[in-house]
């Protein structure tokens, strides 16, 4: 059969260098014993290692073109099962059977993946819909202490960017709030299928031991989101898009009992400080 053609509304970019398939799997080992969940195994580069770690396996795929050439490089565990093992490969260590599941991730009920069991995340995820797979992550987080995977390099950096850089952002503060971020190693374009344009990276992401921010969470996404979207500005100013302007004593008191405070930009906050933000803020807003 031949080889998958790359889809640019997938954002499809296949790995062809084993080495780093490899390595990519073995991230997964910081996080033993629970099932694996890789996400666009494509034509099974990945897959092929991971299968390896002698435990639960699936594998979500939502292209027909990709889960045909799996069905036929895999052999079926049984003739009318999703259930596939690697065929006979270098690799010596026997494979465990992967459940090949035909479906959208962002549309799946995760809690329905491993019947409500904690599993790891991972895969090489499309550039185009890596943030959206790590906004369901968090939405999903008391199933997924450990995900990790390789995505572009420019959106790796901010996940793991600290206070103060120019890559601190949205993303960083977002997923720092709940997972211990680990930037691990830089991926050259050369090694895909078609070579993309920009650097790739390889994360992993572990759950830290945060159960509650402390403040409304979804009031510290709001002024998150509203005071990054726009960074260059003093909080006072880009957070009268979330103050009630009919509350203008309230907002009044608000401005002076924290001037200092809110002369800073959002980019100068730490976490931490997010959370106090959101404690600050008038109740009527």
């Amino acid at each position: 059969m031949k080889l998958v053609k790359p889809k640019k509304n997938l954002g499809q970019h296949f790995l062809c260098d084993l080495d780093i398939a490899r390595r990519i799997a073995d991230t997964v080992d910081a996080c033993p014993d629970i099932p694996i969940l890789e996400i666009g195994p494509g034509m099974g580069v990945l897959t092929q290692f991971l299968a390896q770690k002698q435990r639960e396996f699936k594998a979500v795929e939502i292209d027909h073109e990709s889960v045909e050439f799996l069905k036929n490089h895999f052999t079926l565990h049984t003739p009318h099962s999703s259930l596939l093992t690697p065929h006979p490969s270098p690799i010596t260590h026997h494979p465990s059977p992967i459940t090949l599941i035909e479906n959208d991730f962002l549309r799946m009920d995760l809690n329905e993946v491993f019947d409500g069991r904690k599993f790891v995340l991972t895969g090489n995820y499309p550039y185009d819909i890596s943030s959206q797979i790590f906004f369901k992550m968090l939405d999903n987080r008391d199933l997924i202490p450990c995900c990790t995977g390789m995505i572009q390099h420019e959106v790796a950096l901010r996940m793991a960017a600290q206070p103060g850089t120019k890559a601190y952002g949205i993303l960083s503060v977002l997923m720092q709030a709940w997972y211990d971020v680990e930037y691990l190693f830089t991926v050259e374009p050369s090694v895909f299928n078609p070579p993309p344009k920009v650097q790739s990276a390889v994360i992993r992401l572990t759950r830290n031991a945060v159960t509650e921010l402390g403040c409304d969470e979804k009031l510290f996404k709001r002024v998150v989101k509203t005071t990054f979207n726009q960074r260059r500005k003093m909080l006072r100013v880009s957070l009268r898009q979330i103050l009630n302007p009919q509350a203008s004593e309230e907002n009044a008191t608000f401005y002076q009992q924290h001037s200092d405070f809110l002369a800073l930009r959002p980019e100068q906050l730490s976490i931490a400080q997010f959370v106090e933000l959101t404690n600050f803020l008038p109740q009527n807003i």
